[in-house]
C-alpha cells in the first residue's frame, strides 16, 4: 500500500517530535508542577510565534508532490530554494515577534515564578527558529518526493541525541550544572541543528542532486515563488490563527490556577501521542493527493482517502480505549516526587475522558484537511478552520471569564468544538467542490 509506505515513516518522524516534547515536560514534572506548566506555556507560545512560517513552508510538501506528478522534476528542488528565500526574508519579522510575545506571560495572571520560567524557555526556543524552519522546508521536500524514510532517519537521530542530552543538562549530570528548564530548551535547539545538518547532507547527495537538478535550483524562480506564496499563505495564516486561538484558550484555562495548568499540561502531553503521529499520516496524504492532482489522476485520490481513514480511525480508536481505561495510571506518570498531587490527579483524569472521546474526531479532521490541502483547497480550509477555532475561543471567554464556570465545563466545551470541526470537514470532503477540474487547473497555475 503506497500510503502506508509513505505515511508510516512520517508517523514515526512526527512521533519523535511528540516524544521529544513529552520527555522535556516529563523531566520538568520531576522538578515541580510549576516547571511543567511553564514548559507547556512557553512551548506553546514559541510554536505560536513561528507557526505561520511553519504552515507556509510545510506547503513545500504539496508543491513538490504536484510538480513530481506533473513531470516537472526540475521544479521540485526549486521549491526548497524558494523556501529558504522566504525563511531569510521573514527573519526580521521573527525578531520583532519574539520581542513582543515574550511580554505576554505577565499579562495573563500566571504565578510570577511560572512567568519567569515560561519567558526563559520561550526565548531560548526562539533563538533556534531559523534552524527549525529550514528543517521544516527540507523535510517537506523529502515528503513531497516520497522519500519519507530520510525524514524518519533524520528525526530519529535528533531524538536519540536529544533525550540523553536533555537529561544531562536539566539535572546536571556528567559534571555539568543543573540547568533545569534552560537545559531543556538548549538541548532541543542542539538536537534540531543536528537533524537539520543531516537533511542537508541527504539533499546534497549525488543521487538527489542529479535526479532533481539541485545545482540548477539556487536562484529565485518567480513563478514557483508566487505559487508557493499563493497556496502556502492560507495554510500559514490558518495555522497561525488557530494556534493563536488555542494558545489564548490555554492561557485562560491556566488562569484558573496551578492545578488546572498542570492538569492541562498532563492531558496535552498524552494528546501529543495521538495527534502528532497522525500529522505524519496527514503529510503522507498531502504528498499522495498532491502527486495525483498534478498527474490529473483523481480516481487514485479515492483510494488514498479510504486507506487514510481506515488507518487514522483504527489508530485513534485504540488510543481512545487506552486513554479511558488507564487514565489514572497515565496521569500519575507525571506525579512529582514531592507535594500533594491529588487535585491534579482528579482533574486530569476527568480531562482524559474528554481526550479519549475526541481523538477520533481529531483523526477525521487531520485526514480530511490533508486531502483538501493536497488538492490546493487552502483558502476554504483557512476561512472555515479559523472561523470555527475563534468561535471556540469566544465561547471559552464567556465560559471562563464572563460566566465564571469551572474548568470541567470549559473542557467539555473544548471537546464539543472538536466534534463540530470534524463534521464540517467531512461535509466539505463529500461535497466534491475541491475536485472541480477548473478549480484544479487554477491550483496548478503559476
Amino acid at each position: 500500500m503506497e500510503l502506508a509506505r509513505i505515511a508510516l515513516p512520517m508517523v514515526v518522524s512526527q512521533g519523535t517530535f511528540a516524544v521529544m516534547i513529552f520527555t522535556d515536560r516529563y523531566f520538568m514534572s520531576q522538578i515541580d508542577s510549576v516547571h511543567m506548566a511553564a514548559a507547556l506555556g512557553g512551548g506553546v507560545a514559541a510554536f505560536f510565534s513561528f507557526c505561520f512560517f511553519t504552515g507556509l513552508l510545510s506547503y513545500a510538501n504539496a508543491l513538490t508532490a504536484q510538480y513530481l506528478g506533473a513531470g516537472e522534476i526540475g521544479k521540485c528542488s526549486k521549491v526548497v530554494t524558494q523556501g529558504i528565500v522566504i525563511t531569510v526574508m521573514c527573519s526580521p519579522a521573527l525578531v520583532v515577534i519574539t520581542y513582543f510575545v515574550s511580554g505576554i506571560f505577565e499579562n495573563v495572571g500566571h504565578d510570577p515564578v511560572q512567568v519567569e520560567l515560561e519567558k526563559t524557555y520561550y526565548i531560548i526556543l526562539m533563538l533556534g527558529v531559523v534552524v527549525t524552519l529550514t528543517k521544516t522546508c527540507l523535510s517537506s521536500y523529502f515528503a513531497g518526493i516520497g522519500r519519507t524514510r530520510v525524514v524518519m532517519l533524520c528525526d530519529v537521530c535528533g531524538l536519540v541525541f536529544n533525550v540523553p542530552l536533555c537529561y544531562v543538562m536539566v539535572f546536571g549530570k556528567l559534571g555539568l550544572p543543573a540547568l533545569g528548564i534552560i537545559g531543556a530548551g538548549v538541548s532541543t535547539i542542539i538536537a534540531s541543528a543536528l537533524a537539520c545538518l543531516l537533511f542537508i547532507l541527504f539533499y546534497m547527495e549525488r543521487e538527489n542532486r542529479v535526479k532533481f537538478f539541485v545545482m540548477n535550483s539556487f536562484h529565485v524562480d518567480w513563478g514557483v515563488l508566487r505559487r508557493f506564496w499563493r497556496l502556502g499563505f492560507p495554510s500559514g495564516l490558518e495555522l497561525f490563527l488557530n494556534v493563536a486561538a488555542f494558545n489564548l484558550f490555554l492561557l485562560m484555562f491556566q488562569g484558573y490556577g496551578v492545578v488546572e495548568g498542570a492538569s492541562a499540561a498532563i492531558v496535552f502531553n498524552w494528546d501529543l501521542l495521538s495527534f502528532v503521529p497522525m500529522i505524519g499520516l496527514n503529510i503522507g496524504v498531502i504528498s499522495l493527493i498532491g502527486r495525483f492532482v498534478g498527474a490529473n489522476d483523481m480516481a487514485r485520490t479515492d483510494e488514498v482517502m479510504s486507506a487514510a481513514f481506515f488507518l487514522g480511525i483504527f489508530y485513534s480508536a485504540v488510543l481512545a480505549i487506552l486513554y479511558i481505561s488507564f487514565r489514572f495510571p497515565l496521569v500519575e506518570v507525571f506525579s512529582p516526587p514531592e507535594g500533594n498531587f491529588s487535585e491534579i490527579r482528579e482533574l486530569a483524569a476527568f480531562m482524559m475522558i474528554g481526550l479519549s472521546s475526541y481523538v477520533m474526531a481529531d483523526a477525521i479532521i487531520i485526514i480530511s484537511g490533508g486531502v483538501l490541502r493536497g488538492a490546493g483547497d487552502t483558502r476554504w480550509l483557512m476561512y472555515t478552520s479559523v472561523g470555527l477555532h475563534w468561535a471556540m475561543l469566544i465561547a471559552q471567554y464567556y465560559v471562563i471569564l464572563v460566566w465564571q464556570f469551572g474548568p470541567r465545563v470549559s473542557w467539555l466545551t473544548f471537546c464539543a468544538m472538536i466534534f463540530a470541526i470534524a463534521i464540517v470537514y467531512v461535509w466539505r470532503l463529500q461535497s466534491g467542490v475541491w475536485r472541480d477540474p477548473e478549480r484544479l487547473k487554477l491550483v496548478m497555475n503559476e
